[in-house]
């Protein structure tokens, strides 16, 4: 019998089933590649051949075994890189996400198919052990998940389904608390990271933040917890999962549990609770290693995540108002530069603006596709300026949620924040280096919804505890306002957002 395998350039060779085996068991002596995109194509090559070659049970699980160390090894090394990525994905870079996705799909099935072949076989090899190739199947779908959202694309088609039904696997043989041989977390831990992931709506993070994430419910994936029918549908903070179904745990306040489907419901109420008292010893000036959190937790955007999303699970209300269906053309300038320019200088401001086509809308938002332009500075959590047809304004909004299933395709959800900004200019004091002179945007009061002004300035250059902050706003007349923040109304990788009043101390 003659089978496909690869040396450990890459290349093609014809062998037989057990010196393939011993070509796979070679090619992993050999040392990596020095940049980790460069392994990909023999990597992927090596697990390939690794199902058409033979050889005993013990030197297949020894080899998929030192292949899929490998490829940690390479999809660690490459998230870096993937973080960094700007929106709309470049097409190159898709190709290398797409040779991820597709090496973890075939570890995924493999490792499934090693457990069940394990389990027919009652193996004591541990590399052949269930528990170990459960958990391993269950990470590696886990990792195609966390994967797409860093690009802000839908997940693999089937990859829900594959990482609900290999934990029902688990579960049906009584694994799910089991912590393999080598591993530090259990089978149970890994599935509900991952669930909880989906949970975050990930379409409105940033990739630092999916990561950042990631890392936080690799930790504190414990706190979920599982509940009855009858609790989920008044508990804040409760979703329900259809292990049949190709899709993330919805919320039960978004989308009513069929009554006839095996459905399980969990609840992140109190997950929500630890993150109120997280984000709260975090302002106390706690550092964030000292409470087990990622280090972006330090940051004013990692506190803003945490906010958010506390904020979600504690009171996950409906939608305040029905979108409705458009089709009508807006133009779209971006970051607090583009909209300080838009806002002072009107159509004569050197910007570059896009086209976009509003799909949907509702009084606080659109939904909105890119037609043509360059997009500039985008990201989720940014702020732009958006105007129709012949309107003098420009309508500010913040990013909520972007969509990226191409390098053509860019689909962004837009909640509106004011209908107009001022331009000004803040000034305060830098100790030892004088006055600092930042851009910012002034957000006008809107009867019914806030009766304060926002002040939306560039993330992290403003705390809490500024004492002195004066803007000067250049318009027909040169207005100077001492101001103060009285709270902070939002924090993003992007911008801050605090709410601001005239400081009554120095009039």
């Amino acid at each position: 019998m003659t089978n496909t395998a690869f040396n450990q350039h890459g290349a093609a060779e014809t062998v037989t089933s057990h010196s393939g085996i011993r070509t796979i068991l070679l090619w992993l002596e050999s040392p990596m590649a020095p940049h980790p995109a460069d392994e990909l194509p023999s990597l992927r090559a090596q697990v390939k051949a690794w199902n058409e070659v033979g050889g005993s049970p013990q030197q297949r699980a020894l080899a998929l075994n030192g292949l899929y160390e490998r490829s940690c090894t390479v999809v660690a090394a490459l998230l870096p890189e993937l973080t960094e990525l700007t929106l709309p994905i470049p097409r190159k870079s898709r190709r290398l996400v797409r040779s991820v996705l597709d090496l973890l799909q075939m570890l995924a099935d493999d490792t499934l198919a090693m457990a069940e072949e394990g389990a027919r076989h009652d193996a004591t090899d541990r590399n052949q052990a269930p528990d170990l190739a459960l958990w391993r199947s269950l990470h590696a779908v886990a990792q195609q998940l966390m994967i797409s959202h860093l690009i802000a694309s839908p997940a693999p088609t089937g990859a829900w389904q594959q990482l609900h039904q290999t934990y029902a696997r688990a579960r049906d043989r009584r694994l799910e608390a089991a912590i393999p041989r080598g591993q530090s977390r259990k089978l149970q831990h890994i599935y509900h990271a991952a669930v909880l992931l989906g949970c975050a709506q990930p379409a409105s993070l940033t990739a630092r933040e999916v990561v950042f994430l990631a890392a936080y419910f690799e930790r504190f994936a414990g706190q979920i917890e599982t509940i009855s029918a009858e609790a989920a549908a008044t508990a804040p903070g409760s979703f329900w999962v259809d292990p049949t179904r190709d899709a993330p745990a919805l919320p039960f306040s978004r989308k009513l549990a069929p009554s006839t489907a095996p459905l399980e419901y969990f609840s992140c109420a109190r997950l929500g609770l630890l993150l109120k008292t997280q984000i709260a010893q975090l302002n106390a000036g706690t550092p964030a290693e000292e409470i087990g959190l990622p280090e972006l937790a330090s940051t004013p955007a990692g506190v803003g995540v945490l906010r958010r999303l506390a904020g979600r699970w504690s009171d996950f209300g409906k939608r305040r108002f029905h979108r409705r269906r458009q089709g009508y053309r807006t133009v779209l300038g971006t970051g607090i530069d583009g909209l300080w320019q838009l806002s002072k200088e009107g159509d004569s401001a050197a910007v570059e603006l896009s086209s976009w086509m509003i799909t949907n809308e509702s009084p606080d938002g659109y939904a909105i596709r890119h037609v043509s332009g360059k997009i500039g500075t985008l990201s989720v959590g940014n702020v732009v300026a958006v105007r129709t047809g012949d309107e003098k304004n420009w309508q500010i909004c913040m990013v909520r949620w972007a969509v990226s299933e191409n390098p053509e395709d860019l689909e962004l959800g837009l909640q509106i924040l004011a209908p107009k900004a001022v331009a000004a200019i803040l000034a305060r004091p830098v100790e030892g280096e004088g006055t600092e002179h930042l851009r910012v945007l002034v957000l006008p009061e809107i009867p019914l919804l806030r009766t304060s002004q926002l002040l939306v300035v560039a993330s992290g250059m403003l705390t809490q505890n500024n004492e002195k902050l004066v803007l000067v706003i250049e318009d027909e007349n040169l207005v100077v306002r001492e101001i103060k923040s009285i709270g902070i109304d939002e924090q993003t990788g992007s911008v801050d957002i605090l709410s601001i009043e005239p400081d009554q101390r120095r009039l």
